[in-house]
């Protein structure tokens, strides 16, 4: 106070009533103690400061999401709050219309609630023929479309849900007992994310042969040619196979397409 009137020092203050110093006391900042910082009950994150508190048992009856729910679209939980991922049966190289159909539906009868994610796990492999590339996209489990959704209390699967899905054209039944689909485990949910993730990625090229394996020359100048393969060039699809010719040993390179395995030629 004596810092704030030192223009004229023959003023003293006047004094503060207690009005006035009951203000200034609540204006201070009040030292946690340990109760209140958390310290007393031991929980405290890195820098110090107070952990933010668990929810509340009335804020998930409310259904409030807990931080761990809560999660930006890209980085998306394993299995959101109350759902489970489930498999689906459905007819060969139907699981990509199955799929589009599901959505489709769920979106228009506003069930997004019951069901979120409907995916169909694809790896796109690129091959080489003649010089020219080829990408092709193949499912990773054919015959099977991964649903997550909410059930009943009794394991059972919403009637307006059940009703959905099975009125859809090429659809089966959930893996699991009748009305009571199976869920996935934590690590087959896992994998199963992991390989939905593929096909954003540079498609890959997949060499079915390994260096000394015994191959023979099936199209071009050698065909007809036995050799063993020396060498792997997975970026370009081509191989390099040790060829005898006029006695002595000869590296040839060859697009995957040209070789064919001993046992398959």
């Amino acid at each position: 106070m004596s810092e704030e009137h030192t223009t004229d020092t023959t003023d003293t203050p006047a004094a503060e009533s207690p009005a006035e110093r009951a203000a200034e006391t609540a204006a201070e900042p009040v030292a946690e103690t340990g109760a209140e910082s958390g310290v007393e009950s031991g929980v405290e994150s890195s820098e110090g400061e107070p952990a933010p508190e668990a929810p509340s048992a009335a804020s998930v009856a409310e259904g409030k999401p807990s931080p761990a729910a809560d999660a930006p679209d890209d980085e998306e939980p394993i299995v959101k709050e109350g759902m489970n991922w489930f498999v689906l049966r459905v007819a060969s190289n139907k699981e990509s219309s199955v799929r589009e159909t599901l959505l489709r539906k769920v979106q228009i009868e506003h069930m997004d609630h019951l069901v979120s994610r409907i995916l169909v796990p694809t790896e796109k492999t690129k091959t080489i023929k003649g010089g020219k590339q080829r990408i092709t996209e193949t499912k990773l489990y054919p015959g099977y479309v991964f649903v997550e959704m909410r059930l009943e209390e009794d394991g059972r699967i919403p009637q307006d849900v059940f009703f959905l899905i099975k009125e859809t054209t090429g659809v089966g039944d959930f893996v699991g007992t009748a009305g009571r689909p199976t869920a996935m485990q934590s690590h087959e949910i896992e994998k199963m994310l992991q390989d939905s993730r593929r096909p954003e990625e540079e498609p890959i090229i997949k060499l079915s042969f390994e260096k000394g394996e015994h191959v023979k020359i099936t199209e071009g100048p050698f065909e007809s040619y036995e050799g063993t393969v020396d060498d792997l060039n997975p970026e370009k699809g081509e191989i390099t196979v040790l060829v005898t010719i006029f006695g002595r040993q000869a590296p040839i390179n060859l697009e995957e397409w040209q070789v064919a395995k001993i046992d398959d030629a």
